[in-house]
């Protein structure tokens, strides 16, 4: 493989992964999973499991990318600040590990796998069940959410993006001055 991407759809009660390998312009599928985390009660220790795992699985497939899904804007606060941290948590992750880590919406993400940024998550799945000649589509769709970031970002390769892409915290600092403690 030429690098192989590792997507997220980061989630505090299901966290979907996927992960591509690129070989020559071609995309390959390597693997659809999902992280549950209904048996962690409290919000922490989700966050915790989320960054084990997330480093778990860069870990085992040394991914060179990775490409997450920004947290859509809602009407509950509560339910976007942690899905926020939920999303934060898996960035560190792959920060840690030194990836560039590339932020994706929902609608871009969609847009990209479907041409159609109001797609279902069920379109999606069919549509990504085509393009990697999957066998089946999950019970749950958080893992073809994953995945299709990883695709998307694909897609966008080599593209000029209007998305937030870091490769470091000295990078992410040195960009965002008034986001410092």
């Amino acid at each position: 493989m030429e690098r192989i991407i590792l997507g997220i759809d980061p989630g505090t009660t299901i966290m979907g992964f996927g992960l591509i390998g690129v070989e020559k312009s071609k995309m390959n599928f390597l693997l659809l999973d999902e992280l549950m985390l209904h048996k962690y009660e409290s919000h922490a220790a989700r966050l915790k499991r989320i960054f084990v795992k997330t480093l778990a699985i860069i870990d085992e497939y040394h991914p060179d990318e990775l490409a997450i899904e920004a947290p859509f804007f809602g009407k509950n606060v509560q339910s976007m600040l942690k899905l926020g941290r939920a999303q934060g948590v898996a960035m560190a992750a792959g920060l840690y590990r030194e990836l560039p880590i590339t932020e994706y919406s929902p609608k871009k993400i969609k847009m990209s796998i479907t041409g159609n940024g109001n797609a279902s998550k069920e379109q999606v799945a069919a549509m990504l069940q085509h393009l990697l000649g999957l066998k089946e589509i999950p019970k749950h769709l958080d893992a073809t959410d994953g995945l299709a970031a990883a695709v998307c970002h694909f897609f966008n390769s080599g593209k000029s993006q209007s998305t937030q892409s870091v490769s470091s915290w000295a990078a992410f600092v040195k960009d965002n001055p008034d986001r410092k403690l």
